[in-house]
């Protein structure tokens, strides 16, 4: 089960400006963050069967120091003030596209069950999965120890486009993602950043805010 905050930010500057503070330096465990390139492309039919199933398919390409393709499926849950939900599960590949046999058969059997996947793919082939929507950013990624708990801290900044790229809408979050512990210390960090830094919560996915967006043109 993935659980983490969002948290949205004006500029990219002001989300920066957290990284660089001795608030967060005060929770930070991490030597060396880790700065990557990721580019996002979300898969559907054209009738939308995941997405109406309340699932999401990603197919991931990584730059960086490690360079690498992940595929991830998201199925159920929810968000509410800021606090996102979801059945989660992630598949390193070497595959040219996603194939949902060998998706099924590469995930760990030790995390959300795997049988649900069979609902999320459900009269669902290979061919049928199109790409609905693209974007890409760059991340860079803290480990964070808060009280008795583990948080992936990841800052994310870029820009999203619509189809011919004549709207945009900028990219500057912080996911606060809870590695191990209790979903209260994450609300209790997450809040402290609020207060200190005037940021807001997002309930909105970046899938949502791009499939959004490339409906406009």
């Amino acid at each position: 089960m993935e659980t983490e905050v969002k948290l949205c930010f004006e500029n990219k500057e002001s989300l920066l400006r957290v990284a660089e503070s001795d608030l967060f330096r005060k929770f930070c465990v991490t030597a060396d963050p880790v700065t990557v390139t990721l580019e996002n492309y979300y898969l559907d039919t054209k009738d939308h069967k995941v997405l109406n199933r309340n699932g999401s398919v990603r197919r991931r390409i990584v730059s960086g120091k490690d360079s690498f393709i992940e595929e991830t499926v998201k199925y159920g849950g929810g968000a509410a003030s800021g606090l996102h939900r979801r059945f989660e599960w992630n598949f390193r590949t070497d595959d040219d596209k996603f194939i949902i046999e060998s998706f099924k058969k590469g995930v760990s059997n030790d995390g959300d069950p795997v049988e649900l996947l069979d609902e999320v793919f459900e009269n669902v082939t290979d061919e049928d999965l199109v790409v609905l929507c693209f974007n890409s950013f760059e991340r860079t990624t803290y480990n964070l120890s808060y009280n008795d708990s583990i948080i992936e801290a990841c800052f994310d900044s870029g820009v999203i486009y619509n189809t011919d790229k004549s709207v945009s809408e900028d990219i500057c979050e912080l996911e606060l993602e809870l590695e191990k512990g209790s979903d209260k210390d994450l609300t209790e960090l997450s809040n402290l950043i609020k207060g200190a830094f005037g940021c807001s919560t997002l309930d909105k996915s970046k899938f949502q805010r791009t499939l959004e967006l490339a409906k406009r043109g």
